[in-house]
């Protein structure tokens, strides 16, 4: 098979103590998953019933250690520290009881948010997508297997932004916790190997500059260290 330009190669993910990388498939982003940020937000996070689900390119994951170039077209870009979910094995309608098995993995990400298009959006009532997909816009940390460290349950999770705290939280404070999530997200659509799932913020996120440090870290699982260029 030929192409009239070279086809594009799937991002992929350091995965801790090994040679071999986690190929990116699909990227989910819940919302509003810590109470206390839902609530800062003034949105609430209005039941358990209905998830606040969105999509990022694959194209928009950076590394550990790179740059994000500061997006075109915004005035205000905030970082989200959150526990991310790799998935390793394939479900739909998957049952909670069962859902960790579908688990290959946990890392540290920031979901990159352009808050004041977020605005916008909402104020318009349009699609969200511009807000949350640009280059740069899912930064994800190694991920540790969950052979290696199990299922967390509890652990600290912060954000430093030129070595001061800015965000600080724990993961047990998740509305949904990853089994419910993998449960609830399977129901809409089949989850794949190579999917990941950025899974909530707590309170605090604010925006950042260039030429700022970002530091994010959770307790047993890893760390995330990137620079605004």
């Amino acid at each position: 098979m030929s192409f009239n330009f070279e086809p594009w190669t799937p991002p992929s993910i350091t995965i801790r103590n090994s040679v071999v990388r986690f190929p990116l498939r699909r990227i989910y982003t819940i919302g509003r998953n810590y109470a206390d940020h839902a609530a800062e937000t003034g949105l609430g996070h209005k039941g358990r019933s209905v998830p606040g689900v969105s999509l990022k390119p694959p194209d928009s994951l950076i590394g550990n250690g790179d740059t994000l170039i500061y997006p075109p077209a915004t005035q205000q870009l905030d970082p989200e520290v959150e526990l991310v979910i790799a998935i390793g094995k394939k479900g739909v309608n998957i049952e909670r009881k069962t859902a960790l098995k579908h688990i290959f993995g946990y890392a540290v990400g920031f979901d990159m948010i352009r808050r004041d298009i977020m605005r916008d959006c909402i104020a318009n009532e349009h699609s969200w997508d511009l807000c949350k997909s640009f280059a740069g816009a899912s930064p994800v940390g190694e991920i540790s297997p969950a052979a290696d460290i199990g299922h967390p349950k509890d652990g600290e999770i912060s954000l430093k932004v030129n070595g001061e705290i800015r965000q600080s939280g724990d993961i047990s404070a998740l509305i949904w916790d990853p089994a419910e999530i993998v449960s609830r997200l399977s129901n809409y659509s089949e989850l794949k190997p190579g999917d990941i799932i950025f899974t909530g913020t707590p309170k605090g996120p604010g925006p950042v500059e260039k030429g700022d440090l970002l530091e994010g870290s959770i307790s047993g699982i890893g760390s995330l260290r990137i620079d605004i260029g």
